[in-house]
This record gives C-alpha cells, sequence and structure tokens, in this order.
C-alpha cells in the first residue's frame, strides 16, 4: 500500500513555519530595546544632547534615547507631565513652575550676537545690543555700519534663549518689527541670507557663515566665558520629575562624566563645572 506523502508535507511545512517563528523572534530579541527614554526642550542644547545621547547609545546599544525640541517651555511641560523623562532647558533662572522639578546644570553656553560676514561692524556696547532689540536704534551707520535699516531676528515667547538674552542685556519689549523665527537654526538661516540682519545663537551653533560679534570688545569664545569677561552666558538645564531613576540617572550622569563633559566642550558649549 502507497503510503500518503500529504501528512509528511503538511508536517514539514509546519516544521518551516516554526523554524521561521522562531528565528523572527530571536531577531526581534536581539534589536528589542531593554530601555527608552525621551529628552525635550531646549532647541539650542537639542544637537548637543542628539550627539552625547549617540555616543551613549553606541556604548549601550540596547538603549534607546529620543531627543525632541519645542523650546524650554516645552522641556519643563513635558517633564512635569511625563511625557518626556528629561527636560531641557537653556534659562538663565528657572520659572516657579519648574521648582517641582528637580534640576541639574549639565553646561554653560555663551549667546553670540550674529551677523551677515558681509556687515562691517565688529563690537557693539551692551547699550547698543539693547537698543537694536529693544527697536530705538534702526540703522546700522549709527553703530559704524553701512546706511542700511537693520533687521532684528528674534527667537519666539516661551524660547530659553530669548529669554535669557533679553533678560542679560536689559531688553523690557522686543521690537515691534523683529522677525521672530521658532528655532536657532532658523535664525541662522535667516542671518546667512540677510546682509542688514542681526541675531543670536548659542556659541556652540555658530558656523562660518556667520561672523560673531563682541560685545563690550569681548568676544564670545569658550576662554572669555570661563574668564567671566563674556557677559552674555546661561545655564542649561536638565529637569525630571522627581529625582532621577534608571536610565535618566544613568544618562544625565554620563553627561556629567569626564567623557560627557569633554563632548560638550568639543562642540562648542562650556562645561558645567
Amino acid at each position: 500500500m502507497q503510503k500518503s506523502t500529504v501528512g509528511m508535507k503538511t508536517l514539514t511545512l509546519k516544521r518551516l513555519a516554526l523554524v521561521g517563528c522562531a528565528a523572527a523572534v530571536a531577531l526581534c530579541g536581539c534589536s528589542r530595546q531593554s530601555a527608552s527614554i525621551t529628552l525635550a526642550g531646549s532647541t539650542a542644547f537639542q544637537p548637543f544632547a542628539e550627539k552625547l545621547a549617540e555616543q551613549y547609545m553606541a556604548a549601550h546599544p540596547d538603549i534607546g534615547i529620543t531627543v525632541q525640541g519645542g523650546g524650554s517651555a516645552v522641556g519643563i511641560q513635558s517633564a512635569l507631565s511625563g511625557a518626556a523623562q528629561i527636560g531641557m532647558a537653556d534659562l538663565l533662572e528657572l520659572p516657579a513652575e519648574a521648582q517641582a522639578l528637580t534640576s541639574v546644570v549639565v553646561a554653560r553656553d555663551g549667546i553670540a550676537l550674529v551677523v551677515h560676514p558681509a556687515n562691517p561692524v565688529t563690537n557693539l556696547a551692551l547699550a547698543q545690543a539693547r537698543a537694536i532689540f529693544s527697536g530705538t536704534l534702526r540703522n546700522w551707520k549709527d553703530v559704524g555700519g553701512a546706511d542700511q535699516p537693520i533687521t532684528v531676528v528674534s527667537r519666539e515667547a516661551g524660547s530659553g534663549t530669548r529669554a535669557s538674552f533679553e533678560k542679560l542685556i536689559g531688553v523690557v519689549k522686543l521690537s515691534p518689527d523683529a522677525l521672530v523665527q521658532d528655532s536657532s537654526g532658523t535664525i541662522r538661516e535667516t542671518v546667512i541670507n540677510d546682509q542688514r540682519a542681526v541675531g543670536y545663537l548659542s556659541h556652540g551653533l555658530v558656523n562660518d557663515k556667520l561672523k560673531m560679534l563682541q560685545v563690550d570688545d569681548q568676544e564670545c569664545s569658550t576662554d572669555k566665558v570661563i574668564a567671566g569677561t563674556y557677559s552674555l552666558v546661561r545655564p542649561i538645564f536638565l529637569l525630571t520629575k522627581g529625582a532621577p531613576e534608571g536610565l535618566a540617572k544613568a544618562f544625565i550622569g554620563y553627561i556629567l562624566s569626564t567623557n560627557g563633559q569633554q563632548c560638550i566642550q568639543r562642540n562648542g558649549l562650556i562645561p558645567a563645572q
């Protein structure tokens, strides 16, 4: 009597299916992250946080770290609501609502005044910068430049960079003619494409397509910030709801470590200590 091969084929197919499922599970297990966290907030600190996260994940391939922007106000609210395990804020002083959070300074940052390289102006007194961003000084010729109107470029309300900058130079009300941008990147591009523009950026985000102005004859540099002679400097805070735990604690610890602080300095910010 001839044996039927149908049952044998069915069994073989089932075995192959089981082997395929096992292989898929094994592959999923290899790529599965054992822990993940999200950072949100300061767009000025965002690119530095991304570099730090890349370094950390390279050493810990089972860890996932997501870095999002949105501004310092978003960083505070995200930490308070739990939408992010770590909030990022680049404020001179934390607001009252942030007092419920645990904060740690992980870096310091010089805020640079930036213009187009074709602009002949090289230095502004602090009072001149205040008048420009307040809208009472409107032509470059009044500060040694060409006879051209000044295009003021600023961040939006809620930006930690804007809040810190305005407090440091004493602006009570921003010029009504200012071009308001929603990120450091758009400020940079606006100034690059307008020879009459002046804006402000984190020192670490200035590239060779921009010119940094001295303020009161002091350049925005790591050495001048450390020496205390450049005045437009603010701290970078990381914020957690309660004391940091688990991966949040480990990642903040890494940022404050020698390797993390060297990464911060290498990319243009000032170490916390």
